[in-house]
């Protein structure tokens, strides 16, 4: 069982990227997925769900509007398109999965049992 998170990189401010989260060695398309953000010297934060099937989705209030995550069960596969960024942004950002049950996800990082290495997102100008 392993996540692949990828697509981090340098933007500058008000600019895009789209994070994706890959699984390999199983199927990931019945478990809710969540993506999480860590910054130097701050609590880890969860930052977007998605349920199983791409039913629901739910975002932290400081990205909602900006960032919009989807699945494509075909690639076994979680985005998290990100615009309009912000330096806040800045973090390492970690993808997670379980089997939550049907419709259902949260941005609690104890509710999620594997979790991807994470990719560095830097917004500067």
């Amino acid at each position: 069982v392993q996540l692949q998170a990828s697509g981090g990189g340098l933007v500058q401010p008000g600019g895009s990227l789209r994070l994706s989260c890959a699984a390999s060695g199983f199927s990931m398309n019945n478990w809710a997925v969540a993506w999480f953000r860590q910054a130097p010297g701050k609590e880890r934060e969860g930052v977007s769900c998605v349920t199983n099937s791409d039913r629901m989705t739910n975002y932290a209030p400081s990205v909602k509007g900006r960032f919009t995550v989807s699945r494509d069960d075909g690639e076994n596969t979680v985005y998290l398109q990100m615009n309009s960024l912000e330096p806040d942004d800045t973090a390492v950002y970690y993808c997670a999965t379980a089997p939550l049950g049907a419709w259902y996800c949260t941005l609690k990082g104890s509710d999620y049992d594997y979790w991807g290495q994470g990719t560095q997102v830097t917004v500067s100008s």
